[in-house]
């Protein structure tokens, strides 16, 4: 049984007009509708016209948006040899080498926000698939998250880095930032990551690229997106 939206969702839900926003309409009316008394996080929602069963229409892909995501991520380090002090002097909060792999293993520890490892290490990497893997945290060359260049990923994953991957129903979530934010710095991070999207439609996807897409807050009510001009410039 579906529970009942309460009183607050239900008021916020109200100033919503029954109509697509441009996103420079619909972040402010996102802030200004919100309810809860903490500092939600904005998230971005959209819909593609891909079927992720096919590895070809796979979309994937990371930003870094231009304003961060309002906290500092807690970022692992799996290296080994000179990357660990890489690690270090780069700021990332855990690093070392296959003993942390195992305490993740057989501790289930997992008090990080994001992983990085070095190309060496994957073979060690390997044993945690099943725990990093639905949780988003698993790492690969294709987000940067498998690299040599330490330094650069751990500043990117600080900087406020993005990941976005297509779910099996075809849909992109991802968060661009907290309600208290300034209108524009939320607003440029939300434009960033749709462009990042877009940018990554597969080359075989036919007709409408971003089907539909919407904005809210945690605990708010969804606004929708005129995708109109995205799909524009798909042409």
């Amino acid at each position: 049984m579906a529970r009942k939206p309460g009183k607050k969702y239900t008021a916020a839900a109200g100033q919503i007009e029954k109509r697509p926003y441009t996103l420079e309409d619909a972040i402010p009316l996102v802030q200004k509708i919100k309810f809860s008394k903490f500092d939600e996080t904005v998230e971005v929602h959209m819909r593609l016209g891909v079927d992720p069963k096919h590895a070809d229409q796979m979309v994937r892909g990371t930003v870094v948006l231009p304003n961060g995501l309002g906290k500092s991520k807690r970022v692992l380090v799996i290296a080994s040899g000179d990357k660990i002090r890489e690690a270090e002097a780069a700021g990332a909060e855990f690093f070392g080498g296959d003993e942390l792999v195992e305490k993740i293993q057989k501790e289930n520890w997992m008090d990080f926000d994001a992983v990085i490892a070095t190309p060496d290490m994957m073979r060690s990497m390997a044993r945690l698939g099943k725990i990093l893997g639905p949780r988003g945290l698993m790492p690969n060359p294709k987000t940067g998250t498998v690299t040599t260049d330490v330094t650069k990923a751990v500043n990117e994953v600080k900087a406020g880095k993005v990941e976005f991957r297509v779910d099996k129903t075809g849909v992109i979530h991802a968060p661009v930032g907290k309600v208290g934010f300034a209108t524009d710095k939320l607003l440029e991070n939300a434009s960033t990551l749709i462009q990042a999207v877009i940018k990554a439609k597969p080359s075989v996807a036919k007709g409408k690229y971003v089907k539909s897409a919407t904005v809210c807050s945690t605990m708010g009510p969804g606004v929708a997106l005129d995708v109109t001009v995205y799909n524009l410039r798909q042409l």
